[in-house]
């Protein structure tokens, strides 16, 4: 029992952390990266479907993304679902595939994106600590009705602790380096 509420922990914990990192992915950087258009929805036939499924994304230069769709009638909507993102972008239609250059970060914006960053970290941070007290709370209960020690129970609560300890140690981590890629000029 106790194992489980301690596997169950790390497990949602361990998606508390993918989160944040998903979220940071889709900051963009000043470079390019075909992660920034992860989050794009083209119209295509009706359906909102991934970008990443109507056509090849590539970065052949680290100032501009190219969009290569699979079929040529779809580029305006896909011209489209960019501009409509709002992630700054603007793509150039050739008839053939869509060019998106990033511009480069100006200081101002860059401090924008660095407390974007340190927000989603402190989200996920909170979300962290409330799994933590969510587990703890239950082994409490469960050391009523299971009949375990009170010594298990601190000792699952430490063990729930230190999880806690290396998982928001895990998106500290990931936001030091989101911060370091943002102010490299």
């Amino acid at each position: 029992m106790i194992k489980d509420i301690i596997k169950e922990t790390d497990n949602k914990m361990h998606k508390a952390v993918e989160h944040v990192r998903n979220e940071l992915v889709r900051i963009r950087t000043g470079k390019a990266t075909t992660n920034l258009l992860d989050a794009v929805k083209v119209d295509y036939y009706g359906n909102l479907t991934p970008l990443n499924q109507v056509a090849s994304l590539s970065t052949p230069d680290i100032h501009t993304i190219t969009v290569q769709p699979w079929d040529k009638s779809v580029i305006p909507a896909i011209e489209k679902a960019i501009m409509n993102a709002n992630l700054g972008l603007n793509p150039i239609n050739d008839g053939n595939l869509i060019r998106v250059p990033i511009p480069p970060l100006n200081e101002e914006r860059r401090r924008e994106l660095v407390k974007l960053v340190k927000k989603y970290a402190e989200d996920g941070r909170i979300a962290v600590r409330n799994i933590r007290r969510d587990e703890i709370d239950k082994l409490k209960k469960a050391e009523k009705s299971e009949h375990f020690s009170e010594d298990d129970r601190k000792h699952a609560e430490n063990e729930i602790q230190k999880l806690t300890d290396k998982h928001i140690k895990e998106i500290d981590l990931l936001v030091e380096q989101k911060e370091k890629e943002i102010m490299e000029v």
